[in-house]
């Protein structure tokens, strides 16, 4: 699914006009339906409710569904607020459209003093006074009014977006000035404010509504951001060829653990095991080699020299895909053999953990990575790598522009990981969590990731189709283990589940 920015809806409005064609009044009709059947789904009229809305098409929406409310008899007060005396055209006809409906309709315009209504617990707030054309924070006696409905116990539901919230960039906003919805009801598209977690607490349960724009016009437009969902990774699927066998199905090599985090190597190589990859080789330190062959029996071992940490980088010639980090550590004597070992690679390579971490205290070898090299930070790991942000949109355009100018893929792990492209494009994950925030998880991506590309998958399609198994693995534990007791050893074991369900969803 494509994530539009504010610019680019309004243009998929207007296409949606210009090509169906639809007159804009009748195209916010629809939608005002669309919304109300949503809000009757949820609160019956018994329900006494309140309708604040702004001078613009959301408060033309809001408009529009205090009218239909009305006509199936539910109680509704408007409140319009017309500060400065001009109202779009669709909202000052839906304004006459409510003035001239049945049932006595209670519509106050605001135009100087607000004589605020009692708002009180088991009533509804319908907030339609800014939409996706708010770009700046809100101030004065709108600030006002926002602090007055989140003080209040009302339910508050939002049309397409809260009032306040700016649809890409937060960073300058002022958040007291933010409604706190119980329900947001966005129009087509989630926006890409919606994806970061410091904004759940405006957006309440986030519910997405069609409201049948152009599905040409959506297909034409090109989307800098996107949702990967199960359709867009079934394709990337490969088929087992019957007559495989473990030379045929590619060779990884995973460098990881320093004596005492053997666990991070043990987690990452049961991963990629379970990912399909033929052969397995581990570069480890001494100490580590009888926890290894006694929990990853089906590995190689390869013993560093060192007894305690990595130290020798090894010729890639003989591997298809290469993973190092985990577990790893930051002795100097290490970080000279990782960017070594990297500077070698004559396959695909994922950084992760310890490695990123030697990475941020050497950010002049930061230009020595090859071209493809896929970087797994966590929000901090990455802000070790590329500088402090404010905010989760600032924390994203700096993965955005790291992997741009790395020519290369980094993956920024979170409750929707976002995989950042070369060529500027993001794709959010939408499998995985709460119980997948646990020690190790890191550890069993990267573990994935190397394993389907030793299989063959490429860059791209490792990252998009790794993410995603990597989050259903976590989903179908949680369904059966609760996300409370999940551990990171649980998603390797529902691996194999979660490749069976892409697999016969593929088939039916």
């Amino acid at each position: 699914m494509k994530i539009f920015t504010a610019a680019q809806i309004h243009e998929l409005d207007k296409y949606t006009i210009e090509h169906e064609p639809i007159e804009s009044i009748d195209l916010m009709e629809r939608s005002a339906r669309v919304l109300t059947d949503a809000i009757m789904e949820q609160w019956n009229s018994s329900v006494p409710v309140v309708v604040f809305a702004g001078p613009g098409n959301n408060g033309g929406d809001a408009l529009a569904v205090a009218r239909m409310l009305i006509e199936r008899n539910y109680q509704v007060q408007t409140y319009l607020f017309n500060i400065s005396g001009k109202l779009s055209a669709d909202c000052a006809t839906n304004k006459q459209r409510l003035v001239n409906a049945k049932g006595h309709p209670l519509l106050t315009e605001v135009t100087q003093r607000f004589e605020s209504p009692k708002l009180e617990e088991g009533m509804l707030v319908i907030d339609g006074l800014f939409g996706t054309g708010q770009n700046r924070p809100l101030a004065g006696g709108f600030a006002s009014l926002v602090k007055f409905i989140n003080s209040s116990k009302a339910d508050v539901v939002s049309i397409d977006m809260p009032s306040g919230l700016i649809a890409e960039d937060n960073a300058y906003n002022v958040r007291a000035n933010i409604i706190r919805a119980t329900q947001t009801l966005t129009l087509q598209h989630v926006k890409l404010a919606f994806l970061f977690p410091e904004h759940q607490q405006f957006i309440g349960q986030l519910k997405v509504l069609d409201i049948h724009l152009s599905q040409e016009g959506i297909q034409k437009m090109d989307a800098s951001f996107s949702l990967t969902e199960q359709a867009d990774v079934l394709p990337l699927l490969l088929s087992r060829d019957p007559f495989a066998h473990k030379g045929t199905m590619g060779h990884a090599l995973l460098v990881a653990g320093s004596y005492g985090m053997a666990g991070a190597a043990i987690l990452a190589a049961r991963a990629c095991m379970r990912s399909g990859a033929g052969k397995l080789t581990v570069h480890t330190p001494r100490r580590n080699v009888a926890i290894l062959q006694s929990t990853i029996p089906e590995a190689v071992l390869h013993t560093d020299r060192e007894e305690t940490l990595f130290s020798e980088a090894l010729s890639t010639e003989a591997f298809q895909a290469l993973a190092i980090g985990p577990g790893l550590g930051i002795a100097e004597q290490t970080a000279i053999a990782m960017i070594a070992q990297l500077r070698r690679a004559q396959c695909p390579a994922v950084v992760d953990a310890d490695a990123l971490n030697i990475l941020s205290s050497k950010h002049a070898w930061m230009q020595q990575l090859p071209k493809g090299i896929i970087l797994t930070p966590h929000p901090r790991e990455l802000e070790r790598l590329e500088g402090q942000c404010t905010d989760s949109y600032e924390r994203l355009t700096k993965a955005r522009l790291l992997a741009e100018r790395l020519q290369g893929y980094v993956i920024l792990k979170g409750h929707r990981t976002a995989i950042c492209m070369p060529d500027g494009h993001v794709a959010f994950n939408t499998t995985g969590n709460a119980g997948m925030a646990t020690a190790g998880s890191g550890d069993v991506l990267t573990g994935i990731l190397l394993g389907l590309l030793a299989r063959g998958y490429q860059q791209r399609e490792a990252c998009m189709l790794g993410v995603y198994l990597h989050g259903l693995a976590g989903d179908l534990a949680a369904q059966e283990l609760g996300e409370e007791s999940l551990m990171a050893s649980d998603i390797i074991q529902y691996l194999p589940k979660a490749f069976m369900k892409l697999k016969s969803q593929r088939k039916s």
